[in-house]
């Protein structure tokens, strides 16, 4: 059986965070604000993995009000969503994901999001694909308040 999941996440820019996204830390003067280490791309797409194996979300799997999950790497949550996949009898067939961000760029750490992911998730590095674009200055991105996420996943039982 064949499934598919969509995930989606922002969060808002401040300064005294570390910038993180697909498990790199990214040099930049603000981070992003969460209970963990709000890396919004691993959180969409957890969220587009629990969404293909109708298993709900991250909030429901790794709730913000746990105290046990605050700054916790978003890296090892990705490890235990692919493991709840793979007790129902999932595999990840591919990711494609897309970051939504002004600044900075990102280009030069795409790779290493791939190899990231790709390891956390026990696919190919061929089978994982990171991108990223701008607003063109316009909404909440555009502005250089928030960085947004979007996944799309295909996983076969």
């Amino acid at each position: 059986m064949f499934r598919v999941g969509m995930g989606y996440d922002v969060h808002r820019l401040v300064e005294g965070r570390k910038l993180i996204l697909g498990g790199v830390e990214i040099p930049y003067d603000k981070g992003l604000l969460g209970h963990s280490d709000a890396d919004v791309l691993l959180h969409a797409i957890k969220d587009a993995l629990l969404g293909a194996a109708a298993l709900g979300d991250i909030g429901k799997h790794f709730p913000d009000t746990d105290e046990k999950y605050k700054d916790v790497d978003s890296l090892k949550l990705l490890e235990v969503v692919v493991a709840m996949l793979e007790d129902k009898g999932y595999r990840i067939n591919n990711l494609d994901a897309t970051i939504i961000a002004e600044k900075p760029k990102m280009a030069p750490y795409i790779e290493q999001m791939r190899e990231n992911i790709a390891e956390a998730m026990k696919v190919a590095v061929e089978d994982v694909n990171v991108k990223a674009t701008t607003t063109e200055g316009l909404g909440f991105t555009g502005k250089g308040k928030g960085i947004a996420a979007e996944a799309i996943v295909s996983i076969i039982k």
